[in-house]
């Protein structure tokens, strides 16, 4: 017996996958004159009635009353999925080597960047690789990992991947793990992550019936998963050994304690995330002595700035030195800094 997806041309299929989407949308019966609005079909409304009418007679679409339009029935949410996945699989291959190598340009551009600053202004620097803000869902997967755990896929639409093993409190089968899949990408698709609220978990929990602890869990992982934390950050460094070049820090525990902060990068991770929390409109912020929240730093001044590759990608470069620093030859270099970067880093591989 042929596979059943040979049974369908290439028409039958997009009317099939037009009537689904638009189910999903309304929950109304789908009618003829509905899908022949989908401009890229290019076909009359009685061919699309005939093509419905074989979709009926093979059991992908059923009509629930007489005068009513269909509804797609369990063999063509099956068809639907199936074929959802395996694109979204291939999908995610496609984003995942795009990523390997941007990656790996702006590990290198980034790198370079300190680098030169350093050289430049004969101070200490810094970069902290930027992070993900105010992501929108793009694609959710559930695969099974053994009868006990499940990997979570995540995609934003910044096409960053995460993942994240669940485990569950039973096996489940492959239909009721492709059914959560439609679940999720059905009403998470194209979500900011922070508008997941408790509203929207309990009609997930829900939809999912006896499955509603497993959509929990998920949805828990979900969270977990694209939130970025300080140990998540990666910061480049360059240009510890400039600070010998002051007497004023040149001293031996002075010049230790500095260094060993620039080596480490934990307390410069926490300098990040205070730099990102400041609203103001430069994007430049400057901290003199005291004011510094490190106490390796005090007796320091370093000028931070926010650069932007693209909506929600944003990052810290950092400048340390003396207090006694050219103040205005490093707020230029920084502002300068922040073009550069936006057109390097941003542009595609």
């Amino acid at each position: 017996m042929a596979d059943i997806k040979d049974e369908l041309d290439e028409r039958k299929k997009k009317i099939l996958k037009a009537i689904i989407k638009t189910y999903l949308e309304t929950g109304e019966p789908v009618g003829s004159r509905t899908i022949s609005k989908y401009a890229d079909l290019n076909v009359s409304s009685a061919t699309i009635r005939n093509e419905m009418s074989d979709l009926t007679d093979m059991g992908y679409i059923i009509q629930p009353h007489t005068s009513a339009g269909r509804i797609p029935s369990d063999k063509g949410y099956r068809l639907y999925v199936d074929e959802l996945m395996q694109e979204k699989e291939s999908e995610i291959a496609e984003i995942r080597d795009l990523m390997i190598q941007k990656t790996d340009k702006m590990e290198k551009v980034l790198k370079q960047v300190v680098k030169v600053l350093a050289s430049n202004t004969n101070y200490a620097t810094m970069i902290s690789v930027p992070q993900v803000s105010g992501s929108r869902l793009k694609f959710i997967q559930l695969s099974r990992v053994n009868p006990l755990q499940l990997v979570l896929v995540v995609v934003s639409d910044h096409n960053n991947i995460r993942n994240q093993i669940i485990d569950i409190p039973e096996e489940m089968d492959d239909e009721t793990i492709l059914k959560l899949n439609l679940l999720l990408n059905t009403s998470l698709n194209g979500v900011l992550i922070q508008d997941i609220n408790l509203g929207m978990i309990a009609r997930l929990k829900e939809q999912a019936g006896m499955h509603s602890q497993v959509i929990g869990t998920v949805l828990d992982a979900l969270a977990a998963t694209i939130h970025v934390d300080e140990e998540d950050m990666q910061i480049y460094t360059s240009g510890a050994t400039n600070i010998f070049k002051y007497p004023e820090l040149a001293d031996t525990e002075k010049a230790s304690g500095l260094i060993s902060t620039l080596e480490e990068k934990q307390d410069l991770k926490s300098l990040v995330k205070e730099h990102m929390a400041v609203d103001n409109e430069t994007g430049i912020s400057v901290y003199i002595g005291d004011e510094m929240p490190i106490q390796t730093m005090k007796d320091c001044s370093v000028v931070t700035a926010t650069y932007e590759l693209g909506a929600g990608m944003k990052g810290t470069i950092g400048i340390i030195g003396p207090k006694r620093m050219d103040y205005e030859n490093v707020v230029k270099s920084l502002k300068a800094l922040k073009i550069q970067l936006d057109s390097l880093v941003g542009d595609k591989p």
